[in-house]
């Protein structure tokens, strides 16, 4: 359908005319009705892709495949080490497994525009639960099981979800985490309540039911019809997905129908090179944006075998656990984060687990969440043979902003770059004063609006924080909140946020909102918390605490309640466990702490003393009191 092009022909056909370039890559899909407005600005006055064309996610994953003949083909392999189990699902038994489940919503009162929150671990009904949303128009928010009872409660009165679908429990290495009691509590703590609850009962872990609010995930299913898929706008909202900002409400990304079902495609198809009948696999979770768009939606669009994988990297049950699953379900192309590799590497040095099987079908491996740091790309490159590509990409965006068009033309690779931008993504590198620096120097990496089909069009009922947060700081542009640079041959390299969000192994998590709590302690006159780099999970939290004037706690004691308060409240997935007291924190004259310096102090890396500050001495007593704590990153 598509002619061959290299990456600078298609580049360029894209910087010459966007419309006409999207309009090409709508043909991926199949549309009820055809859309004849590309683009356009919507009622916020920002720009839309697709706004009168018409379809259904729901069809194109799974009915669409059915009638092309696929029907028989594996959709669906679910592999769970942690429960010893697996299953596989073909187009044919998903469609129906979906049908039946979107019926069941409808029952409760799901209807188009609606949301439901889903509340899972890695089972195949929470990709059913996800499916059956579209199916019926329904808008969807998937929040990670690892979540505490107050982030889901936060969610919940964000979304207002007229359903919550979870399970009785999640099961991490050698211990059963009860979900209900989570989000029994999270509903009791929020404002808005829920009508119902669809449960689905595991064999590790029965959950009490509530009389007329809770259903029985089998119950619903056996008194349900099929339903058929319902008719959308192109510009009518899929999902809702929240990521942390730098206060404590996080964001509600909301994605589209339309624009989201064509990036999807284009990107299987140009940045993976996967086509339909490939096996592909994300080793992510389904609550995290990597979940959404490469376990579910871009596999099944592309019409791939797509693999849900409910174990860990190493220790389910040992450190050959992902070559294993690479073997035995022929995967072709393997997506995770490098924090996964940093522990397989940690567990198997030599690699010994990788020997054991037979890798022959794999062919790439992609990174990207997190910093593909040197090292951890030599040792899989060295130890697999195989092509190790980084990109760059975010959970506002959906995919790549910049990678290896390996299904335009492979690209040399240069170390510590996400290689190039893609079609769709002008990118720009700008200064302070919306300037844009020269190749090689470092500035705010942004993009020049508008943003290709499949990114974000709002924050789920705050547009102007959307605008705050992202359009505002320079006009035309997206702020992607990291700097980086461009280097001579448009390669870019991303050098790290620029605001006050931590990546911890692939997670983006809110310092601003771990500040909240531990600033909620009797003893705690003031705190920052900063990520500093940690050699497995990438980056991790430390608490700098200022205490009150005659607070009577040692540091171990207040230390253990710390981690025990973020914990409790965000979940062990934020993984704060190090606090330091220390006798005042680093300000400039207007009150700002300096937390960027602190984390350049912290990590060991050259830092300038802001001509704002108050007193520069602090600077020196925090570098030694990190330094007698052991906190020096070396």
């Amino acid at each position: 359908m598509f002619e061959t092009s290299t990456y600078q022909e298609q580049y360029q056909q894209f910087l010459d005319n966007p419309e006409v370039f999207w309009r090409e890559q709508a043909a991926r899909i199949t549309w009820y009705k055809q859309p004849e407005t590309i683009l356009s600005v919507d009622e916020n006055e920002y720009f839309r892709w697709y706004c009168d064309g018409e379809l259904n996610t729901s069809y194109l994953c799974l009915d669409y495949h059915v009638e092309q003949g696929r029907g028989d083909q594996p959709a669906l392999i679910y592999d769970s080490p942690v429960t010893n189990s697996k299953a596989s699902f073909t187009y044919l038994e998903l469609r129906d497994q979906v049908a039946h489940f979107a019926g069941g919503l409808k029952n409760l009162g799901v209807q188009k525009g609606d949301r439901v929150v889903i509340y899972m671990p890695m089972v195949p009904e929470a990709v059913v639960a996800m499916l059956a949303c579209a199916r019926l128009g329904a808008i969807h928010s998937v929040v990670f099981g690892g979540f505490a009872a107050h982030e889901l409660a936060v969610r919940i009165d964000d979304a207002h979800p007229k359903v919550i679908v979870t399970a009785s429990c999640g099961i991490e290495i050698g211990r059963v985490i009860p979900y209900k009691p989570m989000v029994d509590e999270a509903i009791a703590t929020a404002e808005y309540k829920p009508s119902h609850v669809v449960l689905i009962q595991r064999p590790q872990c029965q959950a009490d039911m509530q009389d007329g609010r809770d259903v029985d995930w089998q119950d619903l299913m056996a008194s349900a019809e099929p339903a058929q898929p319902v008719a959308v706008k192109g510009t009518d909202p899929l999902y809702i997905l929240y990521t942390s900002g730098t206060t404590g409400k996080p964001k509600g990304v909301v994605r589209d129908n339309g624009g989201h079902a064509v990036a999807m495609c284009y990107s299987m198809d140009v940045v993976y090179n996967i086509k339909a009948g490939d096996v592909y696999w994300a080793a992510s979770d389904v609550g995290w944006v990597v979940g959404h768009s490469y376990i579910v939606y871009a596999p099944l669009l592309t019409g791939c075998t797509t693999i849900l994988y409910e174990g860990k990297p190493v220790k389910t049950p040992d450190a050959g656990a992902f070559w294993r699953v690479c073997a035995e379900h022929g995967v072709k192309t393997m997506f995770t984060a490098p924090t996964a590799f940093r522990a397989v590497r940690k567990e198997d040095p030599e690699a010994e687990g990788l020997k054991q099987y037979d890798l022959s079908k794999l062919e790439r491996i992609y990174l990207a969440g997190e910093r593909l740091d040197p090292p951890t790309y030599e040792w899989l490159k060295e130890k697999t043979g195989l092509p190790i590509i980084d990109h760059w990409w975010q959970t506002e965006t959906a995919w790549a902003i910049a990678g290896n068009p390996i299904g335009l033309e492979p690209m040399p690779t240069k170390a510590g770059s996400a290689t190039v931008p893609m079609p769709g993504y002008q990118v720009q590198i700008l200064d302070e004063a919306g300037e844009p620096v020269p190749a090689g120097q470092k500035g705010n990496i942004t993009i020049k609006l508008p943003l290709p089909p499949g990114t974000l069009t709002t924050i789920w009922g705050n547009h102007p924080r959307f605008e705050a947060g992202y359009l505002n700081t320079y006009p035309g542009y997206y702020l992607t909140g990291d700097e980086g640079y461009l280097d001579e041959d448009n390669y870019l390299f991303v050098m790290g946020r620029c605001d006050d969000v931590i990546n911890v192994a692939g997670h983006r998590l809110s310092t601003g909102q771990m500040e909240e709590i531990v600033g909620s302690h009797p003893a705690v006159a003031e705190c920052a918390v900063i990520g500093v780099s940690d050699a497995l999970k990438g980056q991790l939290p430390l608490g700098l605490v200022v205490l009150k004037d005659g607070a009577e706690v040692s540091a171990e004691e207040l230390g253990q309640r710390l981690k025990q308060m973020v914990r409790s409240q965000i979940g062990a997935v934020g993984c704060y466990d190090q606090s330091l007291i220390v006798q005042r924190l680093p300000k400039t004259r207007s009150g700002k702490i300096l937390r960027r310096t602190m984390r350049q102090i912290a990590d060991a890396q050259p830092y300038t003393v802001p001509s704002t500050i108050d007193d520069p001495a602090v600077l020196d007593e925090i570098a030694q009191a990190m330094k007698t704590a052991g906190r020096l990153t070396t």
